[in-house]
């Protein structure tokens, strides 16, 4: 077991542990940082474990479907193991990757904003542990999804009304063992998916090539994308809520810039190595591919815009032609910048794909964006100045594209 741990764990963490060392370095920084700071904020017990759940969940899920690691899984099951082995050193070496690189950040984070007694330290930890083994039990037996989601409802359900209660501890632990229990039963098979059986659906072939159906057959087989999507679109739904006030309004372009927020569709060559390669090697690439992934950031950021705006009209009344320009100017802004990190800057050397969705270049063009909402807000004037300016980037982009 020993064996088969360290070999999934130098395929996450890097053959020194390089990685685990890095962001360990990095969440000490961020802690102290912010806890010299002396900045405090309010966070209920529910709240922190619900966050804390739900985070390590999300990256555990991710972790686990990750397209990355089945030619390393292959290679794995081609020799001899025992099948517990094999379940519980996967999910320990994933689940240490999850704990120790994601929930550690986020845990630095809480710890140094917030004042926090022994007891509720240990019941983030508790929370941390039973989402991952938690997360790995009901991935393991998805076609009993029904199931899996009540486990999943009563969790959240026993952290909102029940966290404030002696026993909640307790009941943490309990669920913990009857997740590692459910594990030990767990086929190794469902963790593993063949390359080709999995996000590849029926293809039908055409007569000539479309970037549009590639964006099309990339989503379909990739729904979390979707899922991120939906999310952000239904974020800009509740946005609204915070701008009630009139002097609020003028903070709306940060609104904007936080809607750009949207990771895997900006991610498209970073997450696809022979897509990048054969976007910069063949012919007439630059040109067909750029311009039309370009407008798919526009199209995925102004539909994000406008239902904030759509929302913030119905709660305020207080959307004008200004600010519509301010969406649009924000959208393609957004899109464009994304295209140059994407062309110029793409993330090489990822393990699996969390490690791409949170990679810290996600968030230069949201800091950009918060920068320009930031003026925008203060000085409106300046709105039609970069307008123009966008236009001129639009013009350069096109012309790029026909040489």
């Amino acid at each position: 077991m020993k064996i088969i741990f360290k070999a999934f764990a130098k395929k996450v963490f890097g053959a020194k542990y390089e990685k685990l060392t890095r962001t360990a370095f990095i969440d000490l920084i961020v802690f102290w940082g912010l806890y010299i700071a002396d900045l405090r904020i309010p966070i209920s017990s529910r709240i922190l474990y619900l966050m804390i759940s739900t985070f390590t969940a999300g990256i555990m899920w991710q972790c686990l479907a990750s397209e990355a690691r089945t030619c390393h899984m292959q290679n794995m099951m081609m020799a001899p193991f025992h099948r517990r082995s094999f379940v519980l050193s996967y999910t320990a070496a994933l689940g240490a990757y999850t704990l120790l690189t994601k929930t550690a950040g986020l845990l630095a984070v809480l710890l140094a904003v917030s004042v926090r007694n022994p007891s509720e330290i240990l019941g983030s930890i508790l929370c941390a542990v039973n989402a991952v083994l938690m997360t790995a039990a009901v991935y393991s037996a998805k076609k009993y999804w029904y199931w899996g989601g009540l486990w999943t409802v009563g969790m959240f359900a026993s952290i909102l009304f029940w966290q404030s209660r002696p026993w909640f501890l307790l009941w943490m632990i309990v669920n913990i063992v009857l997740a590692a229990m459910l594990l030990q039963h767990a086929d190794e098979y469902c963790f593993y998916h063949p390359e080709g059986e999995v996000n590849t659906p029926a293809v039908k072939g055409h007569g000539h090539y479309s970037v549009w159906r590639y964006f099309f057959r990339y989503f379909q087989s990739h729904k979390n994308y979707l899922a991120n999507t939906a999310v952000m679109w239904c974020a800009a739904l509740v946005l609204p809520l915070f701008f009630k006030g009139p002097e609020s309004l003028t903070a709306v372009p940060i609104g904007f810039a936080i809607l750009s927020l949207n990771t895997p569709v900006c991610i498209l060559l970073s997450a696809d190595p022979a897509l990048e390669q054969a976007v910069r090697y063949l012919p007439g690439q630059k040109k067909t591919f750029c311009v039309p992934y370009c407008l798919l950031i526009f199209l995925c950021n102004l539909t994000a815009n406008f239902i904030f705006l759509c929302s913030l009209q119905i709660q305020t009344g207080s959307v004008s032609l200004s600010t519509i320009a301010a969406a649009l100017f924000f959208a393609l802004q957004s899109a464009f910048c994304s295209l140059l990190l994407e062309w110029f800057f793409p993330v090489r050397g990822w393990k699996i794909e969390s490690d791409l969705w949170h990679h810290p270049r996600k968030y230069i063009v949201p800091v950009i964006m918060l920068f320009l909402g930031a003026i925008v807000g203060a000085l409106p004037m300046l709105l039609p100045i970069l307008i123009i300016f966008l236009a001129v980037e639009a013009v350069i982009l096109l012309y790029s594209g026909k040489q």
